[in-house]
């Protein structure tokens, strides 16, 4: 694995509120320097800052007020690197582990501009974080339309599922008649029945209306039978084929029982309330029908949101990301469950610290200032996962407590003698 770059030794004297300090972080964990308010710790951090980053890091006033000199940084890396700035103009000065010069590009190369000013990372917008992650770890354009994929389908379903709770609705509240017919009832089709109905009646009629009449015809053969002795045998003849024909008409007449057009007459009578029902029963089974077209929608398009999901889910599952438990939802970092509003300051801290060190691998420090907000057990937790993930951390702090490496009092580090004409002063820091 690659060695990352960290601070071993930091002297400045006379820039900004800084008069003289030499100190030695520590290699790895939380080095924090502390002291009052106005005394110069911010001065330290500016002072590596600008070293190590450019002229955008340059203070405004560089040189210490009242200072006859201008401001000197020195500051030795592991690598083997020497960062100078010194003179009148404050001129950069690189050297390598060879002896030979170098110039801020090299730098840029394992010195990252988050590491120098963190709380600039920290304090950005919640989507600016995200997307800085996002564009690291090279998942940023798919996953944007992966979220507008879900936010589409999302819009889509919830407008499918508020229509289908509306066609269901509606359908329930349809009449049903169970007793209706399922197509509407024709008048002219009844009417036809009835027609038809009576003609078979009238059939009926004329063959009774025949039999009486051949009742009438055998009376009157009889009679001239009974009159006529010179004509019996035509007579009888005849009387033979009448009785017969009498028998048959009896035996065709005895059976028949005419139709009744009752029934028919109410369906023609109660024809619109019919169709009135079937109608109704229609409407409803089409509501139910546009229900459950519009159930089965919701639930595609359900089925498409999750499919998403799973591809948002199973993208960042496999990317490299630089914590574990760390995600991105909605646009938002997310640690261990909880936004970056519900983390810890701890949880803060090492977000920010692994996304700034996946930004560029080769850097190995970070500049903090201003932790004072911070209790020592959210402290003492930062740096030892500091330890565990060999980083090294330079932070400032108003306190004057056992938390701190190093005290600065007045420019100075506190506890060392104050010459007239300041040198850089030594000091090894441990916390």
């Amino acid at each position: 694995m690659e060695k990352t770059t960290k601070i071993n030794i930091v002297e400045t004297e006379n820039v900004k509120r800084v008069k003289a300090v030499q100190m030695e972080p520590k290699e790895t964990g939380l080095t924090i320097i502390g002291g009052n308010n106005g005394e110069g710790k911010t001065s330290v951090l500016d002072a590596i800052a600008w070293a190590l980053g450019g002229d955008k890091y340059r203070p405004s006033q560089p040189t210490r007020d009242g200072s006859a000199t201008p401001g000197y940084i020195r500051i030795v890396l592991n690598n083997g690197f020497v960062v100078e700035r010194k003179g009148k103009n404050s001129d950069l000065k690189v050297t390598d582990p060879s002896g030979n010069k170098a110039g801020q590009q090299l730098l840029n190369e394992f010195v990252g501009q988050f590491a120098l000013d963190l709380p600039q990372f920290m304090n950005a917008p919640t989507k600016a974080k995200a997307d800085t992650l996002l564009r690291i770890i090279g998942i940023g354009d798919r996953l944007s339309e992966l979220e507008r994929q879900e936010k589409d389908l999302y819009a889509e379903r919830t407008i499918v599922g508020r229509t289908a709770d509306q066609k269901k609705k509606f359908a329930d509240e349809q009449p049903y008649y169970p007793d209706a017919p399922e197509d509407l009832v024709s008048p002219t089709v009844l009417i036809r029945q009835q027609q038809d109905i009576l003609a078979r009646n009238g059939e009926n009629q004329r063959k009774r209306e025949r039999a009486a009449s051949l009742a009438h015809t055998v009376k009157h053969y009889e009679q001239m039978v009974s009159g006529l002795r010179a004509q019996i045998e035509e007579n009888e003849q005849k009387l033979r084929e009448a009785r017969i024909d009498y028998e048959t008409a009896c035996k065709s007449a005895q059976d028949l029982q005419d139709e009744s057009t009752t029934e028919l007459e109410e369906s023609i009578a109660n024809i619109e309330e019919t169709n009135r029902k079937v109608r109704a029963n229609l409407d409803k089974a089409k509501a139910d029908d546009d229900a459950r077209d519009y159930e089965r929608q919701y639930d595609e398009l359900t089925g498409k949101l999750n499919d998403v999901r799973k591809q948002k889910s199973a993208l960042l599952n496999y990317a490299d990301l630089p914590l574990p438990d760390l995600s991105i939802q909605d646009g938002e970092l997310v640690y261990k469950g909880q936004k970056w509003d519900n983390m810890s300051g701890a949880e803060q801290l090492k977000v920010s610290t692994a996304i700034v060190r996946k930004l560029n691998p080769k850097c190995g420090f970070v500049l903090l200032d201003k932790l004072e907000q911070m209790d020592l057990k959210t402290l003492r937790e930062f740096g030892e996962w500091l330890e565990s993930e060999g980083l090294q951390a330079i932070a400032t702090r108003v306190s004057t407590g056992d938390e701190c490496s190093i005290i600065i009092s007045d420019g100075y580090v506190k506890g060392t003698d104050i010459p007239d004409t300041p040198p850089v002063r030594s000091w090894k820091g441990e916390f």
